[in-house]
């Protein structure tokens, strides 16, 4: 009986570090995509501040 609890929580464990692990790794695609985001977002001001500092008036 005990070998048989051992065995059951040893499969429980298993099956939630895969979990998290998958679910850590969605959360790191999640974070590069807004960082991309982020980024572009960023170097559009720039260049739209830096076009309406240096053009024609």
């Amino acid at each position: 009986m005990k070998n048989l609890t051992v065995k059951i929580a040893m499969l429980f464990i298993i099956l939630s570090v895969f979990t998290s692990c998958e679910l850590i790794g969605g959360i790191f695609k999640a974070g590069m995509g807004f960082g991309i985001f982020i980024v572009v977002a960023i170097i559009a001001v720039g260049a739209f501040l830096i076009s309406k500092l240096f053009g024609k008036k």
